[in-house]
């Protein structure tokens, strides 16, 4: 009997521990909003880059999106940390592999990854969460860190 409450508690605090981790990918910090690039920032940090015609600027997927031409002329889709100002062009090539993105997904508590791709300068996959849903999560080209998730 007793064995089936500390399951019962251990099972209990694994899942509020997969769904806090979770939740923080999902909701910024508190001040997260006061120090986010704002829209003319992000301009301004792109041009200071060598970035040029700077098209259709949006905030989608937890970061700011965006067509432009780069410095070598190419014209490439750019995602930019509203954080960090991290900019990831997609023809950016990863330092990851598919079972790098697989372990950190695997350490952050999902299970059943799969659907594991590189576009547009971010790592994709789809996986379920401790809670039993359906996720499609979005980490970052060379760090692997989780910087969207949206329930499939």
């Amino acid at each position: 009997m007793q064995t089936i409450r500390y399951r019962h508690r251990l099972l209990t605090l694994a899942a509020l521990a997969a769904l806090s981790g979770a939740a923080f990918a999902q909701a910024p910090s508190p001040t997260a909003g006061k120090d986010a690039l704002k829209e003319p920032q992000v301009r301004a940090l792109l041009t200071e880059k060598g970035y040029t015609n700077i098209d259709d600027l949006d905030f989608e997927d937890g970061q700011w999106e965006t067509d432009a031409t780069s410095a070598n002329g190419d014209r490439v889709d750019v995602r930019i940390n509203p954080a960090s100002g991290d900019i990831v062009a997609e023809k950016l090539v990863s330092n990851l592999s598919e079972n790098d993105v697989k372990a950190k997904l695997a350490a952050a508590g999902y299970s059943k990854v799969h659907d594991v791709d590189f576009d547009d300068g971010v790592w994709k996959a789809e996986a379920e969460r401790a809670d039993g849903n359906d996720v499609e999560i979005h980490l970052a080209a060379n760090t692997g860190e989780i910087i969207h998730v949206e329930n499939d």
